[in-house]
């Protein structure tokens, strides 16, 4: 298969385009820097767009298969100032409908568009057990979402089939959250964050890259597809799941006023609570590699 992918980059995008070329499949990355067009040393090649200007090359996007589309600004890499919160809307949004247009008007569409979402869509949910027909919440990120996924209806209404993967928390030494918390917990400095009881919808790498490759080769599945393992866990089960791994205590809780106090709006994301659970994933069929806390925890590790 031909298949472009946005955000190549990232944590995901990374992992995604390494499981992809070692299974023969030809990879288009769609890039925004001058440097990475071209064919890269993998074997992959290098096309550019610039989503915020709108502008993409059309050519590239004739004959593929599939198109997972990533990018975006990252939402726990700084403070949300006003100005931040728009980037991350407007990379989301404006990219999103960049590529939908583009795509929709290209002469050989592809079959499917795979276009990111994450289970902020749900809001603060508490410890409620949401699946993929649960309605949007409120905050900020739910409303992010909401456009995210809404940005993609041109090509959905050009006959292309447009999946949602609303992912939870990727479990990886690499990403954003571990990046930060996993250093900590190996010098023996962790702790759960706020009380503890708020539910993080977890899932490991490996299986976030096999969700997104089910995705592209199941043509029953559309619309949104929750990408969590299927039991979500409380901070303060992760944290023990975390020092049960390590070989290390966690006495060192951080007060919710200390969390809000530090990283302003943003502490929503940490201290409120996301329980949902792949219902779709797991009727079609999809086995996860790490379903329990502890396995994802060894495969980040």
């Amino acid at each position: 298969m031909r298949i472009a992918v946005t955000g190549s980059s990232g944590l995901i995008g990374s992992a995604l385009v390494r499981s992809l070329l070692a299974d023969g499949h030809q990879v288009v990355r769609l890039v925004r820097r001058r440097s990475a067009l071209g064919p890269h040393s993998d074997g992959s090649v290098g096309v550019g767009w610039n989503p915020a200007r709108g502008e993409i090359d059309r050519g590239a996007l004739n004959a593929l298969d599939a198109v997972v589309h990533l990018a975006g600004a990252g939402v726990g890499d700084r403070r949300w100032s006003e100005a931040y919160k728009r980037e991350i809307r407007d990379s989301r949004v404006l990219g999103t409908r960049t590529l939908a247009l583009a795509l929709a008007a290209a002469d050989a569409p592809p079959a499917v568009l795979v276009s990111g979402s994450a289970v902020g869509y749900y809001g603060q949910t508490g410890d409620r057990v949401i699946d993929e027909t649960a309605p949007a919440g409120e905050d900020f990120l739910a409303r992010v979402c909401v456009d995210w996924e809404g940005a993609a209806r041109p090509a959905a209404e050009a006959g292309i089939r447009v999946v949602h993967p609303r992912t939870g928390l990727v479990l990886s030494d690499a990403g954003a959250a571990g990046g930060r918390l996993f250093p900590l917990f190996r010098l023996g400095l962790g702790g759960r964050l706020g009380s503890g009881t708020q539910y993080w919808s977890f899932i490991s790498l490996a299986d976030q890259v096999a969700a997104l490759r089910f995705l592209i080769d199941h043509r029953e599945l559309s619309g949104p597809v929750n990408l969590s393992a299927p039991e979500p866990v409380t901070n303060a089960e992760l944290t023990a799941a975390l020092g049960r791994v390590l070989r290390r205590p966690t006495p060192f809780p951080v007060p919710e006023a200390v969390l809000r106090a530090a990283l302003g709006e943003m502490a929503v994301e940490v201290v409120g609570s996301h329980r949902a659970v792949p219902a779709k994933l797991l009727a079609a069929g999809f086995r996860f590699r790490h379903p329990q806390v502890d396995e994802a925890v060894r495969a980040a590790l």
